[in-house]
């Protein structure tokens, strides 16, 4: 199998379109034509990484975060980005980064974190705005299943752990074929009646391209009359952070002790205790000082992120405990997902997790 067979079926599971618009996710570096070896998984590609994929014999890193962010202008080992990035060309490893498009997947990061932690009734904190479509096409009635099923295939009529959602309603259309056309059915200056279905589907936005040629290549009538509507629906399973509701909840010392425990820490920063009970909380991976005001907005009693500024503090304005468990530590999981989805895809050839050493961060205690 090539690398490009290995990253379709990877995007075909957690689409790059899911990701933020500043990320640099995808290929890396690397040959997209070059058999794969062996993929070794890892939080950072950081040049021991793939000193490791060389020692295991994986010529591709499937890694979280993109050692290749911005401004990068040269190579010549001058940092430790040039340096990892320097070694996998050298040495034919190619580097895959999968970062946001995982974060806002609902089964990504901050579903990793919430199951641990034993959460239920799970939904997305921020959900993604403007990223549905609607599409309506008429349809001759005897071609509507025909057209239906090329639109499921490409992708069309998903709505949240549902799939092949459509709506049809039959009518009479009306035209008339003039000069240049070569009509389907009817004859050139005669307004043609039809018996015609209008079917309607919603649909991702970045699946608009697949989707519509899938529908027109489906489709009998030379000329396809459609409409594709933006909806301000919001996307409730993707999006940014999650929240949830423990079974029981619990008094402010025994969840920070819970929470310490599940992430092996060896300290949190929280804002003050406000003696109340603990049930709902709000996560996100990573920098989720963005989420707070979100996770107020929710009603939790608690919120889980990296990153927080002192003033960021503040914000909960004493609604909710926020606790900063760490960039690092609130992402820890995220190793162990990928492994676990890319075991179940690929089963030919060598799949392991990195035992090296990322986190940049230690405690003196």
């Amino acid at each position: 199998m090539k690398i490009k067979d290995v990253i379709a079926k990877i995007e075909k599971r957690i689409p790059l379109q899911q990701a933020e618009d500043f990320d640099n996710v995808g290929l890396l570096c690397g040959v997209p034509d070059r058999n794969v070896s062996g993929i070794l998984v890892c939080h950072d590609a950081l040049e021991n990484v793939v000193e490791e994929a060389i020692l295991k014999n994986c010529n591709l890193i499937v890694c979280f975060h993109p050692i290749i962010f911005s401004g990068l202008k040269s190579l010549t080992g001058k940092n430790y980005v040039e340096r990892a990035v320097l070694k996998a060309i050298e040495n034919k490893v190619a580097i895959y980064a999968i970062h946001t498009a995982f974060d806002n997947d609902f089964f990504g990061v901050n579903h990793g974190i919430c199951t641990r932690l034993g959460l239920k009734n799970l939904k997305i904190l921020q959900p993604k705005k403007n990223a549905l479509k609607q599409l309506t096409v008429f349809v001759p009635k005897d071609y509507s299943g025909k057209v239906r099923e090329a639109l499921f295939a490409a992708g069309a009529g998903s709505i949240g752990f549902y799939d092949e959602c459509s709506f049809t309603v039959n009518g009479n259309g009306t035209f008339r074929p003039v000069e240049g056309s070569n009509p389907f059915s009817g004859q050139q200056n005669v307004r043609e009646n039809a018996d015609e279905d209008m079917v309607s589907v919603i649909f991702e936005d970045f699946k608009q391209g697949n989707i519509v040629n899938a529908m027109k290549t489906a489709h009998p009538y030379e000329e396809v009359a459609h409409q594709i509507y933006s909806l301000d629906n919001t996307h409730a399973y993707s999006g940014l952070g999650m929240y949830g509701d423990l079974e029981e909840p619990l008094e402010e010392a025994d969840f920070l002790k819970m929470v310490k425990e599940t992430f092996s820490l060896e300290m949190i920063r929280h804002s003050a205790l406000n003696g109340k009970k603990i049930k709902r909380i709000g996560v996100l991976g990573g920098s989720g000082a963005s989420g707070i005001r979100s996770a107020v907005s929710k009603k939790c009693d608690a919120y889980l992120t990296g990153d927080v500024k002192y003033h960021d503090f503040f914000l909960a304005e004493s609604k909710m405990m926020i606790c900063d468990i760490g960039h690092f530590e609130s992402e820890q999981f995220v190793t162990q997902q990928l492994f676990e989805i890319l075991s179940q895809k690929f089963t030919t050839f060598a799949i392991s997790k990195s035992i090296e050493k990322t986190n940049p961060v230690n405690y003196f205690i």
